[in-house]
């Protein structure tokens, strides 16, 4: 466990030296920089006037309004490094202007020379001041102005998601569209008639042709059998015995179905851009080829991972071998659609396609999508995971079947919804939700994927074995991490403007204010960091004191767990005081708020901080230790762990039962086994009345002396105790070498006794009553009566 810790804090401290060296630098750097550059505020103010000029006319388009956003943002930074101007030198005058002292307040004047220099401090504050307070006023004009520009474009947006436009099942619409498509294509061909016609094009094109040949050979070697070899050397990885080596193999070797295709394609839009046969549109076309091939090779590669093609690995949703054959297949339409659409986009740009034209023309993808969607959303809802079983019999169903069911609703949801808001008319509607609903399941479908790399690789560095990784807390932390720093591209996906991020970016980095403090992200990494270190070293120093130092001194098990647990509860504090220094957080100004709150802490907790205190004198003054057999609160048993709240007693029913603390420290505590395992056992016996007594007694002593567990020194005795209303009674006192034995040690005597008196003669009396009937006639049965009437004649 120490050379565990101790390679956990080099590589801490490898991970955190440049983070550090940073974050000493950083400061330094940007005080240089603000200090010796001079801002030009009178062309900002110049800029800033035309940008509320153009918010209150409301007339630019977005690309205007975003690049006037984009000068705006850049001026923004330039205020808030301007903010840090004279920070040191404005802290060492108010340190001044405080040693000072408060103003008088009785009226008094106050001494002359104190008086000026703090006049002279006064001045040269504000005009160390003056700067930043500038800077400050900036910043703020700079912030309004980008937000007024995020309003009114998210105002446009909403409004172009609502508009009404032209419908692509209109036939009026459909002879324009397909006029434009034609022309389009007529143009296309044109350019490489016109190229191929050319005697420049065709003298260029015998130069590059060994190249063109070169690239083409390679194009048609990997897009012909490139995946498929990557396909077949994975599943040859996959089918190793040890799982969580052979999934880390498999998956950084099944990559290769998408890099390899794709470098193939590359290779041949290398090698027709390299003909130079082709125009601005065919150039477009060429360009979407390459992302039409990511999505669709990315497509399948990823429906092979969540839907594996071979029997042996059913994938997560556990799914017969026809759904997974048709999910995949619905995968691979489903990125090809994606491309053609991004690919018909950028084409409507430069054509300058009309809203119908580009309508008629897209809404067959966004059909088909959408129809792929809702099949896809059925076979999910069949899926065994969803249905509960492969009976579809009604059990509760877990997250997994949760998480599948609301996916497969929301695809029969899109695939239904989105072709008919196109139809109807609202198509940017539909295209703003159908096509980004296909492209969160596919980073869905990558969380997972991912989610499992992550456990094979846990299970290969930690060595705990596929089934300890399943149900490890380590893999699942770390893919909650990729799930969290995944929402940004969510949004994006989404419609989120990459400015919009920025822009939270910005806020977060600002931090939070508590008080007059200002809490940063850097300043919270930073105290992470440094907390983290100094836990490690504590958690290092214990391990070296549990496992090395403290077993070789005479401290007792307890005394050594309380040393231990004292070096924890220092250490960590130590460590939180250290990170907050480190990470420069002034928490003066909460001073007044936090002992507020310490004190509603301590009327509510006092209980609590009680037990506390009481385990720690426990761990010191040692009254019980583990091990000890103890009476507390009509409890009796085992002690078997003493932690600084409560301690753990083991009764001799097999019960654990919990006692605070503080119980065992102000209430009274037997301990029967404190300091040694020697105790008295004492034994009644009653004989009956007549019996020689002086003959009881010898029998008595020669059986207790007799039991091996009963000490000789002293020795047992017998007493005579007094005469019992059915007996004569006597007892045997015995000290015993262990009195955890004392039962067994009773009864072993209690058995001899029976024998011997039984041998002896002696008699074991039993209580007798004799009980005596004043009025016995009244239980005598009374004559039963003669019937007086004669017999019927």
């Amino acid at each position: 466990m120490c050379l565990r810790s101790l390679r956990l804090i080099v590589a801490l401290f490898i991970l955190c030296a440049p983070y550090v060296a940073f974050l000493t630098v950083l400061p330094t750097a940007i005080h240089a920089q603000t200090s010796v550059e001079e801002l030009d505020y009178d062309e900002w103010n110049r800029i800033a006037s035309r940008a509320e000029g153009v918010l209150e006319d409301r007339r630019a388009s977005n690309v205007a309004l975003e690049e006037l956003r984009a000068e705006v943002v850049s001026w923004r930074g330039q205020f808030a490094q301007a903010q840090t101007t004279n920070q040191t030198r404005i802290s060492t005058v108010r340190d001044q202007i405080a040693a000072l002292g408060p103003l008088p307040e009785d009226g008094s004047a106050e001494v002359q020379e104190i008086a000026d220099r703090r006049i002279e401090l006064d001045a040269q504050l504000a005009r160390l001041e003056a700067p930043r307070r500038k800077a400050d006023e900036a910043f703020s004009r700079a912030n309004g102005i980008i937000s007024e520009i995020d309003a009114i474009v998210r105002e446009r947006q909403a409004e172009s998601l609502s508009e009404l436009g032209p419908s692509p099942i209109n036939p009026a619409n459909w002879p324009a569209a397909f006029r434009s498509l034609t022309q389009t294509g007529s143009a296309i061909l044109a350019e490489v008639v016109s190229a191929w016609n050319s005697t420049t094009q065709k003298t260029e094109l015998r130069k590059n042709l060994p190249a063109t040949m070169f690239y083409l050979a390679i194009a048609i070697v990997l897009l012909g059998r490139g995946r498929y070899w990557m396909e077949r050397l994975t599943l040859r990885v996959q089918q190793r015995e040890k799982q969580s080596v052979s999934g880390l193999q498999g998956f950084v070797i099944s990559l290769g179905q998408v890099l390899v295709p794709v470098i193939g394609l590359f290779a041949l839009v290398e090698a027709l851009f390299s003909t130079k046969l082709f125009g601005f549109r065919g150039q477009i076309v060429l360009q979407g080829l390459p992302f039409i091939g990511i999505a669709f090779f990315g497509a399948k590669w990823l429906s092979m991972r969540l839907f594996p093609k071979y029997d042996g690995r059913a994938g997560l949703l556990n799914l017969e071998t026809e759904s997974r054959r048709k999910l995949r297949l619905f995968s691979a339409i489903l990125g090809i659609l994606v491309g053609l659409s991004v690919l018909l986009a950028r084409m409507a740009g430069f054509e300058y396609y009309s809203p119908a034209t580009h309508a008629v023309l897209a809404f067959p993808l966004l059909a088909i999508t959408g129809l792929l969607l809702f099949r896809g959303g059925l076979i999910l809802m069949r899926s065994p995971v969803v249905r509960g079983s492969a009976s579809g019999d009604a059990v509760p169903l877990d997250l997994r079947g949760r998480i599948a069911r609301a996916m497969g609703q929301a695809m029969i949801a899109i695939g239904v919804v989105g072709p008919l808001l196109a139809a109807i008319g609202y198509f940017v509607a539909a295209n703003s939700f159908v096509f980004p609903a296909v492209n969160s399941l596919a980073l869905i479908g990558l969380l997972l994927v991912l989610h499992g790399v992550i456990r094979d690789l846990y299970a290969f560095l930690s060595g705990a074995g596929d089934e300890g990784a399943k149900d490890a807390l380590i893999p699942v932390l770390i893919s909650f991490a990729f799930m969290v720093c995944s929402t940004p591209v969510f949004a994006l996906i989404w419609g989120a403007r990459t400015t919009d991020l920025t822009e939270l970016w910005t806020r977060f980095g600002e931090g939070i204010s508590l008080g007059d403090a200002r809490i940063s992200p850097s300043d919270f990494l930073t105290f992470a960091i440094v907390f983290a270190i100094g836990f490690a070293l504590t958690r290092l120093l214990q391990g070296v004191l549990r496992s090395t130092v403290l077993p070789k001194t005479k401290m007792e098990p307890g005394a050594r767990t309380a040393v231990v647990s004292g070096v924890g509860y220092v250490g960590i504090f130590l460590a939180s005081v250290i990170a907050i220094s480190a990470a420069g957080i002034d928490l003066s100004s909460l001073a007044i708020v936090a002992g507020a709150l310490s004190v509603g802490i301590g009327f509510g907790l006092q209980n609590i901080v009680s037990n506390f205190v009481s385990g720690i004198i426990l761990l010191i003054e040692r009254p019980i230790s583990e091990g000890d057999w103890i009476e507390v609160g009509g409890q009796m048993g085992y002690v078997r762990d003493i932690s600084v709240r409560s301690t753990r007693i083991e009764t001799f029913d097999r019960t654990d039962v919990i006692v605070p603390n503080a119980d065992l420290v102000s209430g009274t505590v037997t301990n029967f086994t404190r300091g040694n395992l020697i105790g008295r056992a004492i034994v009644p016996v009653g004989v009956a009345y007549g019996t020689d007594t002086r003959k009881v007694v010898a029998v008595l002593q020669e059986i207790a002396e007799a039991h091996p567990l009963v000490a000789l020194n002293p020795p047992p005795s017998v007493h005579f105790i007094g005469f019992g209303a059915d007996s004569m009674d006597f007892q045997i006192r015995a000290i015993l070498r262990d009195v955890n034995f004392s039962l067994s040690v009773k009864t072993e005597m209690n058995h001899e006794i029976a024998r011997r008196f039984s041998e002896e003669g002696i008699e074991i009396p039993f209580a007798q009553r004799d009980v005596w009937l004043r009025n016995p006639e009244v239980l005598q049965p009374k004559p039963a009566t003669r019937n007086r009437k004669g017999p019927s004649s």
